[in-house]
């Protein structure tokens, strides 16, 4: 990405967890944990976990014997994360890179990753480190945001705050819906030897009590915010109010009903 500002620091975990998580990650969190079948015993890694969203559904639905590693290369996200869980569950929380994992081959039994590999730079090489922890049989279940037209409060987001610089906008917003096209997807999971892989849309309401909280996420809760602030350091206030009121007549408000669209993605080795 361009923008260098892909840090999720500071305030932004907080308000990523608190505006965008009911709205747009909980739901997809729900059906991807609903999806991993493994057995007692299984050895699980999450890969990007952030602020524990999946890996909170996750914790509940697997069986208690279960091995779960959450990884996330923003120490900020996964110190917020880890705040959401009781020391005696059983959780393992390591800072990594996705492409460089610290672990052996043939490790786990699942991978699982939510809306993480868009951010990635060298995907390939993230699939592969996938494919090289798993234990033969094993799943890689990850899922991906489709284009941003498809993705009612994003495309809100980015397009009303482009209307703010004539110049140089902001680009965040075209790194999260980077990554949507099927037989890209599927090339590079092919060329790291994954076989049955399936790729499936779903699309789900995304639902906030209201247009200001959820305005305040999408500008305050990633690090397009960082890139406001840059460029307009009195700015910011404007842009959410701006935000919200294109996400109420969009949407509605009190409750905000937009769509929300993702590919769900299977491979096993």
């Amino acid at each position: 990405m361009s923008d260098q500002h892909a840090a999720f620091i500071g305030s932004i975990p907080e308000n990523y967890d608190r505006y965008l998580g009911p709205a747009l990650f909980k739901p997809y969190a729900a059906e991807m944990a609903k999806r991993l079948k493994v057995s007692e015993g299984a050895s699980v890694l999450e890969v990007a976990c952030g602020t524990g969203i999946l890996t909170r559904q996750l914790r509940d639905r697997l069986p208690h014997s279960a091995r779960l590693v959450a990884t996330d290369l923003n120490e900020a996200m996964i110190a917020y994360a880890a705040r959401k869980f009781r020391p005696d569950e059983a959780l393992e929380w390591k800072q990594t890179d996705a492409t460089n994992l610290p672990f052996a081959e043939e490790s786990f039994n699942a991978v699982v990753c939510q809306f993480g590999l868009m951010f990635v730079p060298d995907k390939e090489r993230a699939i592969r480190e996938a494919y090289r922890v798993l234990k033969p049989g094993g799943v890689f279940l990850f899922s991906v945001w489709d284009a941003i037209e498809q993705n009612d409060l994003a495309y809100i987001a980015h397009a009303t705050i482009s209307t703010f610089f004539e110049h140089d906008p902001p680009n965040f917003y075209e790194v999260p819906f980077c990554f949507h096209d099927p037989e890209l997807i599927r090339s590079l999971l092919t060329r790291a030897a994954f076989g049955d892989i399936s790729i499936s849309p779903l699309t789900l309401p995304s639902i906030s009590p209201s247009a200001s909280e959820v305005a305040k996420g999408l500008i305050e809760g990633n690090p397009v915010i960082a890139a406001i602030n840059e460029r307009s350091p009195s700015g910011a206030q404007e842009i959410i109010a701006a935000v919200a009121e294109a996400v109420a007549s969009r949407c509605g408000d009190m409750p905000v009903r937009g769509r929300m669209r993702a590919l769900i993605c299977t491979a096993v080795r």
